[in-house]
Order: structure tokens, then sequence, then C-alpha cells
């Protein structure tokens, strides 16, 4: 089974960076993507931005195109999101999940929450 532990978040002012982590363990590791998820308050969870595990192509909302970077160090079974010229509105929960084969996201973390100030 496939623990997920994410880390990094915090408070920071708009425009602002954060650099958030989740590190993948169990006793063998594999799978098919990494995404970052997020939820606000009273929203839905939204897809923020996902990478294959092998390959390491990307996908990101459009909300967060060209502000957040996605990447992955398979060596540390680690999955980033480096978030840059922050905003009120990427207020949220932020959670990591792993999809083993393609079909879903299956696992998740705990999640580490993000505010953004104006």
């Amino acid at each position: 089974q496939v623990q997920l532990v994410e880390s990094g978040g915090g408070l920071v002012q708009a425009g602002g960076s954060l650099r958030l982590s989740c590190a993948a363990s169990g006793r063998t590791f594999s799978t098919y993507a990494m995404g970052w998820f997020r939820q606000a308050v009273g929203k839905g969870r939204e897809l923020v931005a996902q990478i294959s595990w092998l390959a390491g192509y990307t996908h990101y909302a459009d909300s967060v195109k060209g502000r957040f970077t996605i990447s992955r160090d398979k060596t540390k079974n680690t999955v980033y999101l480096q978030m840059d010229s922050l905003k009120p509105e990427d207020t949220a929960m932020y959670y990591c999940a792993s999809d083993p084969t393609g079909a879903e996201f299956d696992a998740w973390g705990q999640g580490t929450q993000v505010t953004v100030s104006s």
C-alpha cells in the first residue's frame, strides 16, 4: 500500500512562491502518474497538475498554467509542485495522489494548507 506525505504549505503574500513536496513510500512503490489536487472551502476538488512517472509528461489546469510547475524525482519517490506568482484564489488544501495504472487516482496524502493573502 502506498503512503503519501505532503509538506511545504504555509502562508504567503500574493505574488509569492511556495514549493510543495510529496514523498511516496511503500514496500515497492510504482505508479503510472502522480497528481496534485486542491480543494478550497466550499468548493469541489480540482486537479491542479499531473505528471507521468516514467516519461515525465505534464498536464496543468488552465488556472495555473505558466505559474505552477510539477516535477518528480524518481530516485526519491517524490513529486514537487513549484507555485509562483501565487494569487489569493490559490488558497486551498493541496493533496497529492497516485494513479497506479492510468485508470484513477486511488491513493491520497493527508493534505497541506496553502493560504495566499492579498
